[in-house]
């Protein structure tokens, strides 16, 4: 058995992914005591908040570079310790350029790890000769869900946002411990250039990439809005879909690996947006909140493993290298949720939002009718 095919390695790119997850979950309910403490506007905040992107996709742009030349272990075990430690800054920083500097760090750190832990799950699918990037990936949505959960528990408690950050801390510390060690040691380093543009299968990979991660922020930006807008439920409830979209995506991950292994990329890439497709005509056509519900269920059962699916494609294809493959699509991913949004927005504003919302049913369009094209290598066992 190869060291990329040990239980102990799945575990450690398993911890990896809920780490990542963790980390940035734990930020988002210290964003309302971030903007009491320092005294800001929505519009300064908003700004702030930008500087956390522009750490990430900056991180991930050299991340595709430095692990080409150095493997993914030194850069996953950077990024993790650092999301610990930068944590705990978020909730003390009491200046507006302080706080700036504290979330690009925090940005920095999640870009890195987000980028080389893809790295390090494509090898060690790779050795292992079977699908296991959706359970990578689920991970980290139920990193997401323990993280949101715990921070808000904590607050709840009344500890104080700098001991919750810390609790929080210690954990990511301890689990980033037992993953390092047991990371691949001998990551595949890369030969060739440095820095490549995305061009050919690459190109339309990194599309379909900043497609998908586009449907799952607007599910988070815009659903609640939708269902509100369209009187289906009250203000108060409007947040249930996007629960439901989130334990369907979580569900449809944890078992996507045995799909894919039956059914191969191909199929999971064509029925998968098919019945986000699908989802989004139930929705938007929804006649009563049970039915609209189940739209968010079908978009998140279809979308959960596009993601993961598109990621393994970019390992295999030939005109990149592996390392700067993956950082492609996780910054144009990045930038579909930063740019997203305000698209989204600027949609709804000229024509309303269930037009939109029409719009993301035509992107998941293009994913269906790119899945041929960009699984026509496709090996018998992960694609059929």
């Amino acid at each position: 058995m190869s060291s990329a095919d040990r239980p102990a390695t799945r575990l450690a790119t398993r911890l990896a992914f809920l780490v990542a997850g963790f980390g940035i979950a734990c930020w988002a309910p210290l964003v309302p005591f971030a903007k009491t403490r320092l005294g800001v506007d929505d519009g300064v905040l908003g700004l702030l908040l930008l500087s956390l992107g522009i750490g990430s996709v900056v991180a991930m742009l050299l991340t595709g570079i430095m692990s080409a030349r150095h493997g993914s272990r030194p850069i996953i075990v950077a990024g993790g310790f650092g999301l610990a430690l930068a944590l705990p800054l978020l909730a003390v920083a009491s200046a507006p350029a302080t706080l700036a500097l504290a979330l690009f760090a925090f940005g920095a750190a999640l870009g890195s790890i987000d980028v080389a832990m893809n790295i390090h799950a494509v090898e060690v699918e790779r050795a292992a000769g079977r699908p296991l990037m959706s359970g990578f990936h689920a991970l980290f949505s139920i990193g997401g869900f323990a993280g949101s959960a715990l921070m808000t528990a904590l607050l709840s408690l009344q500890f104080g946002p700098l001991a919750c950050t810390l609790i929080c801390s210690v954990l990511m510390l301890i689990a980033m411990a037992v993953t390092w060690p047991r990371l691949l040691r001998s990551a595949q380093v890369q030969e060739g250039p440095l820095f490549v543009l995305p061009h050919g299968s690459m190109l339309l990979l990194a599309l379909l990439g900043a497609i998908t991660f586009l449907v799952e922020g607007a599910m988070l930006d815009w659903g609640a809005l939708l269902v509100i807008g369209a009187g289906l439920v009250p203000e108060a409830q409007g947040g249930m879909g996007y629960i439901v979209f989130s334990i369907a995506m979580t569900v449809g991950r944890l078992g996507g690996d045995a799909v894919v292994a039956r059914i191969g990329d191909r199929t999971t890439l064509l029925w998968g947006s098919l019945i986000a497709i699908g989802g989004f005509v139930v929705l938007l056509t929804a006649p009563v909140a049970a039915v609209a519900i189940a739209g968010f269920l079908l978009i998140g059962l279809g979308a959960s493993n596009l993601v993961p699916v598109l990621f393994r494609r970019a390992a295999r294809q030939t005109v990149m290298p592996t390392g700067l493959a993956v950082a492609a699509i996780t910054t144009a991913g990045y930038a579909g949720i930063l740019i997203g949004p305000a698209g989204v927005g600027f949609v709804a504003r000229l024509g309303g939002l269930p037009m939109a919302f029409w719009l993301l049913a035509g992107l998941m369009g293009l994913v269906m009718l790119s899945a041929r094209l960009v699984t026509k290598d496709a090996a018998p066992t992960m694609a059929s």
